[in-house]
């Protein structure tokens, strides 16, 4: 990317690198050191024409938190924390990606967009 000039990095992060639950500590500082990569990332090579930034879903059903979605007890209250009221569908972070991988985004960089529907922001 040095070398071509230009170049995206779109980090996957999570709505678990800005808080945590009992359980997930390991999962959280692991996600919580890649949003701090990003940003060092972004500081380190915007110079170069080159965006780092994260896409971070929430709570999205896929095959990892299929446990999860069919505990009633964690599925009630993630969905009354969640302004959204619901999980988030794979195909829900798409638009989210592809504005971070265009140009649309060329003066975005070292962010994390969260796509958890609402959720962090009403914590």
């Amino acid at each position: 990317m040095i070398r071509r000039g230009r170049g995206k990095i779109i980090n996957l992060c999570s709505l678990n690198s800005e808080i945590s639950r009992p359980t997930i500590g390991n999962y959280a500082a692991a996600k919580g050191g890649l949003k701090m990569l990003t940003r060092a990332m972004a500081v380190e090579w915007a110079k170069h024409n080159i965006q780092a930034n994260g896409l971070a879903p929430g709570y999205i059903k896929t095959a990892l938190t299929g446990p999860l979605t069919v505990d009633p007890e964690f599925n009630r209250h993630l969905c009354a924390r969640t302004p959204a009221g619901r999980w988030g569908e794979p195909e829900e972070l798409i638009g989210a990606a592809v504005f971070l991988a265009t140009p649309a985004s060329d003066f975005v960089n070292g962010q994390i967009l969260f796509v958890d529907g609402g959720l962090l922001a009403a914590l």
